[in-house]
């Protein structure tokens, strides 16, 4: 690398960081990682395409075509295309539609609505056609960029304080990723960072009433798509971004962590090159938040081994569902009616009572028609949700019956952590998710691309695959 392209600091945090991404190679990255890295893709996809069409993505979609000229990069699920920027926020937000994309297991962020909008808009004002080797090698960085940088502001922590995390760790995975893609030297990779952190944010508080908590991760696949887009373009961003002392990224978001030391440095470079991240990529069975996943599998469990009796919910008394610290405090919230789709797939009775009432917990529950049953409102209001700080993964649920009867069942860590959801499980709900959302051929084509990424010669060929109108979930 000539010394002109070098960051400020070579052996400072940030510096570490954006030489290992411009000099990092696909051949680098283990062959498991990579076809991993493809089957997460195949999920974002499917996300997409399922979360394009909601009530609240049309309303989004609708309030940015008012405000947008045509552009030309397109919008997953419709037949439109308008600004990167846009696209960007945009298409983020339908990944994150329903609760139903992937998530972090160290440092709590939905990656693929980070980086997989942030990356086709990029391909589109690329100077040269990208191809899939150079996309997946972007992608990779991003996930393994976002978890660390969380992992240094103490990862779920941020849950509990009241930040939206994902958020917060997302500006350094997309402009990381889109740097990468864009081939940027580690200078300007620099810049990015620094514009894309000064970005960063997002309130838990989001989580109750709003339909902008689908957005919030869109704000970092855009902000970090902006960051190299205009560092590519010779604009300077904020230099040692990551490490400042004053101002810097990890000592302003550290100041509201509480803990000693507020942040950790060395997790953002700790083991980079040979411990991959993207193995605690987790993808969801469920379509509600992930901290509700145990209580699901706790009740799922309980309707297993005690199947007649768990179908007399009116005579349960009481249910009490005990949680870890970032569980509790995302999704351990007391439910009152009414409540939004956003507020019943981030509350754990809320959950809990649809596993109950329904069997399942997937994207027609949430539906407004779904939101307003007495039986489901009998079981939350029986609910309460308690913190148990001897659990980490553990979630537990004990419910009381009118004739004493107590039921119990602890559950270690959920469906989707461990075990993890194979790559064959990852394909059977892309093609479950989207039966009703995309033509078979469609589909087919999809999948064959994704699968075989590395060796499509341009990857805006699967970004055109994407477009065209899709069905509706609900």
């Amino acid at each position: 690398m000539a010394s002109t392209n070098l960051p400020t600091d070579p052996e400072g945090l940030t510096g570490k960081l954006c030489s290992w991404v411009h000099d990092v190679k696909l051949e680098d990255i283990p062959g498991d990682v990579q076809t991993r890295a493809k089957y997460l893709i195949l999920d974002g996809v499917a996300c997409a395409l399922v979360g394009a069409h909601l009530p609240w993505s049309e309303k989004a979609a609708n309030g940015i075509f008012e405000m947008e000229p045509p552009g030309d990069c397109v919008v997953f699920g419709w037949d439109r295309k308008i600004s990167p920027l846009s696209a960007a926020l945009l298409n983020s937000t339908f990944i994150q539609g329903f609760e139903l994309d992937d998530w972090h297991s160290e440092a709590p962020m939905h990656l693929n609505s980070i980086i997989l909008p942030a990356l086709f808009s990029a391909a589109t004002k690329a100077k040269s056609t990208v191809n899939g080797a150079s996309f997946l090698l972007a992608y990779l960085v991003g996930l393994e960029v976002g978890p660390r940088v969380g992992n240094a502001l103490y990862g779920s922590h941020m849950l509990s304080v009241g930040w939206h995390s994902g958020a917060v760790f997302g500006p350094p995975a997309s402009s990381t990723a889109v740097s990468k893609l864009l081939d940027l030297p580690a200078n300007l990779i620099e810049d990015a960072v620094g514009i894309a952190c000064t970005q960063a944010g997002g309130l838990m508080s989001a989580q109750y009433e709003s339909e902008v908590k689908r957005m919030q991760h869109g704000f970092a696949a855009r902000n970090g798509l902006f960051g190299a887009l205009m560092a590519r373009s010779g604009y300077v961003g904020i230099k040692k971004a990551l490490e400042r002392p004053y101002g810097g990224y990890l000592a302003t978001f550290g100041k509201g962590t509480g803990r000693d030391p507020p942040y950790l440095l060395d997790e953002v470079t700790k083991g980079l090159g040979s411990t991959w991240k993207t193995h605690a990529v987790r993808v969801k069975p469920y379509a509600a938040m992930a901290g509700t996943h145990g209580t699901i599998d706790c009740i799922r469990k309980l309707q297993e081994d005690y199947p007649d009796r768990m179908k007399d919910l009116a005579s349960i008394t009481s249910i009490k569902y005990e949680m870890a610290e970032a569980a509790f405090h995302h999704g351990g919230w007391k439910a009152k009616r009414p409540i939004t789709s956003t507020g019943a797939q981030m509350n754990n009775a809320y959950v809990a009572a649809t596993q109950m009432v329904d069997q399942r917990v997937l994207p027609a529950e949430f539906g407004q028609d779904k939101l307003d049953r007495d039986l489901v409102w009998d079981l939350v209001n029986k609910s309460t949700c308690q913190q148990n700080n001897e659990f980490t993964w553990d979630q537990k649920a004990t419910i009381t019956f009118k004739d004493k009867q107590i039921l119990t069942t602890i559950v270690k860590a959920p469906r989707g952590v461990n075990p993890a959801l194979s790559n064959e499980e990852i394909v059977d709900k892309w093609r479950h998710l989207t039966i009703d959302i995309i033509d078979d051929g469609k589909r087919s084509k999809i999948e064959d691309v994704i699968m075989n990424l590395e060796l499509v010669e341009n990857v805006l060929e699967l970004a055109q695959l994407l477009s065209g109108v899709t069905g509706h979930a609900l």
